[in-house]
């Protein structure tokens, strides 16, 4: 048993099931926080009907629907920031150990 909990502490295992765990457990909480409250913000402030979503430029006859782009990034950056500040204030980095 003892080998096997120092393979998982060597292999950082449980730094990888935190982080896919809490990015699971926290996408819909910050999509949420993005899709209510963050977009339309965001639409008011840079003069957009609607949310930030809807945001689109013409060239020609073909529409760029750049809104949606920008609204998925925030919403990676935001649960990126989470996962992050979340393992280190808990203290979950410490838990995996260098290979001797």
């Amino acid at each position: 048993m003892r080998g096997f909990i120092n393979f998982i502490r060597e292999q950082g295992v449980v730094g990888l099931a935190v982080g896919f765990i809490l990015g699971g457990a926290v996408s819909k909480v910050v999509s949420a926080l993005i899709t209510d409250i963050i977009n339309p913000i965001l639409g008011l402030i840079l003069g957009l009907a609607g949310d930030l979503k809807t945001a689109s430029f013409g060239i020609g006859s073909a529409q760029v629907m750049y809104g949606d782009l920008i609204s998925v990034l925030i919403d990676f950056i935001v649960i990126a920031l989470v996962v992050y500040f979340g393992v280190k204030v808990i203290g979950l980095d410490r838990l995996d150990k260098k290979k001797e």
